[in-house]
């Protein structure tokens, strides 16, 4: 199947798409692949290669390990897709990541280098971690309810001291919110109240996307002000907003934000199909926001693009 890359947005999976083996076969067929492994293991200064591909499950789902492992894959997969496809007059039409995918989204556009990506990627993993321990919070999955009425749950559901509120807007029926621990448990009553088909907690103690990342969100500023960004040459579609980052100072102002703010996925896949997208492929490890992406618009073409085997059906 040959793509028409004017029609082609790429997407870029964020935590929960990790599997050990990742990038291994890839990383065999595809040298620079491998060597962007080989690089990614440099600049951390341990085999992070090695535990995404051969290590242990609870190791690779760290939140430390995690972040890292699927930018590096997609980077990797991005890279060998260009090597193989691309020259440099063409690009896919658009890109997004979802949560920590939005880096990998803007390095693979160029607003970004590969190191300053994997550096910054690891801090937000630190910070997000540390964040967990200073202020432990929770997550859940919401089925059946839509936005506002979630919105006015989680309202209802917030205390001065202890706050929920949406985090991932996923796709419609789909949505996660998050917030302290006795937060979200009054809103998961709550939204089963209104009518939400269930409400299911998540084996998660970060609160992502909530106010309880405020302790950690100024050495977060300062990392992502101290980092090179650049123009970008492929258009980003902003997890806050949902709209196209019209330069490096909003693609830097966006990564700040998104660390207490919800991912508007639902309304980022609305904004590019309304561009003419009708054609998505998930870069890296992992089909989860291709299912996102079925659930929110009709017709659309989904292609994987991890291992060897997806590469194969593009030739």
């Amino acid at each position: 199947m040959k793509l028409n890359l004017q029609t082609t947005a790429f997407i870029f999976p964020g935590q929960g798409s990790q599997a050990v083996g990742m990038g291994k076969d890839l990383a065999a067929q595809y040298p620079i692949a491998k060597q962007t492994f080989d690089e990614a293991d440099s600049i951390l200064g341990f085999s992070l290669s090695n535990l995404m591909m051969e290590g242990a499950k609870e190791e690779l789902d760290d939140t430390l390990n995690t972040q890292p492992a699927l930018f590096v894959h997609s980077l990797a997969a991005f890279r060998a897709f260009s090597d193989s496809f691309l020259n440099p007059t063409t690009a896919p039409a658009m890109m997004a990541g979802h949560s920590l995918g939005e880096l990998s989204a803007l390095a693979a556009s160029g607003a970004l280098s590969f190191a300053d990506g994997l550096r910054l990627v690891r801090k937000r993993a630190e910070l997000m971690k540390r964040a967990g321990e200073l202020a432990p919070g929770g997550m859940a999955a919401i089925l059946g309810l839509d936005i506002p009425t979630l919105d006015k749950v989680c309202a209802e559901a917030s205390t001065a001291d202890e706050t929920v509120q949406v985090a991932n807007d996923n796709c419609p029926g789909q949505v996660v919110i998050s917030g302290a621990k006795a937060a979200v448990e009054r809103a998961m009553s709550g939204a089963k109240a209104a009518g939400a088909k269930r409400a299911s907690p998540l084996a998660v103690s970060i609160a992502a996307h909530s106010t309880l990342m405020e302790s950690i969100q100024d050495e977060w500023n300062n990392a992502v002000n101290s980092a090179n960004f650049s123009a970008l040459k492929i258009p980003v579609i902003g997890n806050v907003h949902a709209q196209p980052l019209a330069d490096e100072n909003a693609a830097r102002a966006d990564v700040i934000a998104q660390m207490q703010s919800r991912v508007r996925w639902t309304d980022s896949v609305s904004y590019m199909v309304s561009q003419g997208i009708n054609t998505f492929v998930e870069v890296g490890t992992g089909a989860v926001l291709g299912g996102l992406v079925k659930r929110i618009a009709d017709g659309m073409t989904i292609l994987p693009l991890g291992n060897p085997q997806d590469f194969a059906v593009l030739e």
